[in-house]
């Protein structure tokens, strides 16, 4: 894991909605992420607003590449898929 933000000049820490659209995916399946402990993220504030690490969400892209290698090595394609 990396400290500090992903590219120079880069927020530190991401909305749930910032994630998403990182994530091309809804503020609802960010959160859940989040609340089942997929997605490191800190509450911060009276209101408890959630902020994801820019590191962490990199972290967790890359863990995601390297389980969707091992389902593809775990489940090959097979070409009657396709019909």
């Amino acid at each position: 894991m990396s400290d500090g933000p992903a590219q120079p000049g880069s927020p530190r820490f991401l909305t749930l909605a910032d994630v998403a659209e990182v994530l091309n995916t809804s503020s609802a399946q960010v959160y859940a992420l989040v609340r089942r402990g997929e997605l490191p993220a800190i509450k911060i504030g009276g209101r408890g607003q959630w902020r994801v690490e820019a590191s962490r969400l990199e972290d967790y892209i890359a863990q995601q590449y390297r389980h969707t290698e091992q389902y593809v090595a775990d489940h090959p394609f097979v070409e009657s898929e396709v019909d």
